[in-house]
């Protein structure tokens, strides 16, 4: 099991550990001890995670309102703080993404979720802040593309074998009806055991290059790279692609070409314009990119004879979405 990859990986799921507050109850005295039960853990599938962000927007979030995300770096590499709100509930994630942990067989990105009551803001919760971007990233691409890959879309090239490649896996063959799956990744090793996974689902896979976009119905890069990925004119005219892997924008994993080729989608304008460094790079401009509310509620064009490109930064609203979800969920059961 490589060290970037959730232990243990739910095939299917994805479990956060979950620590419930009463109101004015501290973090480290909801914390367990060696004489208190392990938290409870709540399981949630990436569709689930999906409807549970569809359900904020449909409702009426504005996500070109909501707060920026903070970075701060530190020696170790940056810390990010993601905070959102809402009548109901307050949440902020403090997240670490340290490069060099991967080497020491360390995740890459750590952290921690605090949940909030809306009206009194006494926290209820504490959530793994890795598992819960782990589960929350492939639920908006899944999302996203539900509206913008072909009905039919079976090939999926996905470009990355990391945490976020597994949970994109599973959340779009929720959404698609996938039977093959090319893996590109610069790493062998992990190649070969997300292609092993896939097959163990039942799909067609293998290792494979960056031209397999040639072949694709739906492309995922979810990868720390800077510079683009793979050719973006060999991109056919009926494939969706998604780019999530970078928030910065001097970064991006797509090129020029794909992104002029492109309708382009994004989770909102103001964040973008910031992060999205796939987008700004390659000159496009914001007037052109419509949100993910507009994706959702039905007032954005999806052509179906150029390739349909949603990028993603991530955004703390998202975050309290699924927070929240898991919360409601811990108190249902008790």
């Amino acid at each position: 099991m490589t060290a970037d990859r959730p232990t243990p990986y739910v095939p299917g799921a994805v479990a956060v550990p979950l620590l419930r507050m009463a109101p004015g109850t501290s973090p480290a005295e909801a914390a367990p001890t060696s004489e208190a039960a392990p938290a409870p853990e709540v399981r949630i599938t990436p569709a689930e995670a999906a409807d549970a962000v569809e359900r904020v927007l449909l409702d009426g979030l504005d996500p070109e309102q909501c707060p920026a995300r903070s970075a701060v770096p530190v020696p170790a590499g940056e810390l990010l703080l993601m905070p959102a709100g809402s009548a109901a509930y307050v949440g902020v994630k403090i997240a670490g993404v340290a490069p060099a942990n991967p080497a020491r067989g360390l995740p890459r990105i750590t952290g921690s979720y605090l949940l909030f009551d809306g009206p009194t803001l006494q926290p209820l919760a504490l959530l793994d802040g890795a598992a819960l971007t782990a589960l929350r990233t492939p639920a908006v691409t899944a999302l996203a593309l539900r509206r913008l890959a072909a009905p039919d879309a079976s090939h999926l090239v996905l470009f990355g074998a990391g945490p976020q490649a597994y949970g994109h896996l599973d959340a779009l063959l929720a959404v698609r009806p996938l039977t093959r799956l090319t893996v590109v990744s610069r790493s062998a090793g992990p190649a070969g055991e997300l292609v092993a996974y896939a097959r163990s689902l039942g799909l067609a896979a293998r290792a494979g290059l960056p031209a397999a976009v040639a072949e694709a119905d739906v492309v995922v890069c979810c990868t720390t790279a800077r510079t683009p990925l793979f050719d973006g004119g060999l991109v056919p005219d009926h494939a969706a692609v998604a780019a999530v892997g970078s928030h910065e924008p001097d970064a991006r994993e797509v090129d020029t070409a794909l992104v002029r080729r492109s309708a382009c989608y994004v989770e909102a304008r103001t964040a973008a314009l910031r992060e999205a460094g796939d987008l700004l790079l390659a000159g496009s401009a914001a007037g052109t990119w419509h949100n993910l509310s507009e994706l959702v509620g039905g007032g954005a064009p999806v052509p179906m004879d150029r390739p349909r490109l949603f990028k993603g930064v991530g955004m703390a609203w998202q975050d309290l979405a699924v927070a929240t979800e898991l919360y409601r969920r811990a108190r249902a059961r008790g």
